[in-house]
């Protein structure tokens, strides 16, 4: 297999000689330069990508799923990772040594990772663990920057995904007696919740309070068994119990699908809560003329719709956004990557730093050594 190597004295076209583009021929050229790439080139799309984009893609899945996917491509030599930045952080830490991890747009960030940047959860560690005893474990979430999975690596800490987060929590509460969880605070609350840990024995870390330790009094408590960082999903965060009591009114038959990033008192009155995939598998198997009023990013939500059209399947949330961020990956930004890739120039590769790239491997391998899944509201098994 040939490497990539530049062509001499040309340079990597710019991006907006393809935002000009109209959209047959931006298709038509990302085709040309999938083609000439060949089986050099994987494209990964995440399950919010809108149409347009993941249609180009081999694999679809959540990140995590599709980090491993990418990983176990021999031929590959590129991985176009269709996501957010933390995504392809993840596949770089997973990536052979001779793949290249590619983001589209290196704009494509995730405000839910922002809300945890490694200097604050730093700060928050050492005042939570400055009282006599070692009582702490740390878990991020897989929606975090590869920084923070390191910080878990390097501190007995591990990683969990919305799939296994039940089985993580149960894991990290055998190596200590507390747990400080984040970014997302509403996945953290959900879990718990359904394992039987009582609501008065979580705390919210305010990590923008100017008085930190005053403001988290309460994670302090030593009968605080789940510290949770005050983050969120800024899509999961719009759907409300309102929305789930109107849907029901309107439709009696209808079942209340939802994510566990929904905030606590969404999941409660929801019929089923379950990650990403979870949500696909239960429309697939359900019977025809099975109604969903479903809790997630909208481009997932219409997918299904038009996949399953024997069913009745609508937003929870009747006027809903998609996901700002995964949404900057557009079909110019695809078509100038891998056109670029197949001119020879690699542009927006993702590198994580070597010495990230190693502890957070440590909390990802972890995460993979245990077995068994979370639960969430009402029983229902979350599913890999």
């Amino acid at each position: 297999m040939n490497a990539t190597v530049p062509v001499p004295g040309s340079q990597a076209k710019p991006f907006a000689e393809f935002a000009a583009l109209c959209a047959d021929e931006i298709e038509e050229r990302t085709r040309a330069a999938k083609r000439a790439l060949g089986e050099r080139v994987v494209i990964l799309g995440h399950h919010y990508q809108r149409e347009s984009v993941i249609g180009f893609a081999d694999f679809r899945g959540d990140s995590f799923k599709l980090s491993q996917l990418a990983a176990q491509q021999p031929k590959a030599e590129f991985i176009v990772f269709c996501g957010v930045h933390f995504m392809a952080e993840s596949a770089d830490v997973l990536r052979q040594p001779r793949q290249t991890v590619i983001l589209p747009d290196l704009k494509a960030g995730c405000s839910m990772a922002d809300m945890a940047d490694i200097e604050d959860v730093e700060e928050a560690w050492e005042r939570l663990t400055a009282a006599p005893g070692d009582a702490f474990v740390p878990v991020t979430y897989m929606n975090s920057s590869a920084a923070l999975k390191a910080f878990c690596g390097a501190r007995g800490g591990v990683v969990c995904t919305s799939s296994n987060a039940g089985a993580v929590l149960e894991w990290a509460w055998q190596q200590k007696p507390r747990v400080l969880f984040f970014p997302d605070q509403h996945l953290g609350r959900n879990t718990a919740h359904a394992m039987g840990v009582p609501l008065e024995r979580m705390a919210e870390w305010d990590w923008r309070a100017e008085d930190l330790d005053a403001a988290n009094a309460a994670c302090f408590r030593e009968d605080t068994k789940l510290v949770l960082w005050r983050g969120w999903c800024s899509v999961h965060q719009k759907f409300t119990r309102r929305q789930v009591n109107e849907a029901l009114a309107e439709d009696p038959a209808v079942r209340v699908l939802v994510h566990p990033e929904c905030a606590f008192d969404v999941v409660q009155g929801a019929d089923l809560v379950g990650s990403t995939e979870f949500i696909i598998e239960q429309v697939r198997a359900a019977p025809p003329g099975t109604h969903w009023a479903i809790g997630t990013e909208i481009n997932l939500v219409h997918r299904l719709a038009l996949e399953h059209p024997e069913q009745a399947v609508r937003s929870l949330q009747k006027n809903v956004c998609p996901c700002a961020t995964m949404n900057r990956i557009d079909p110019a930004h695809l078509a100038w990557a891998l056109e670029n890739l197949a001119d020879g120039h690699v542009v927006n590769a993702v590198r994580v730093p070597e010495t990230i790239r190693h502890y957070a491997r440590i909390a990802l391998e972890r995460m993979l050594g245990l077995k068994g899944s979370g639960r969430i509201a009402r029983g229902t098994m979350m599913k890999d």
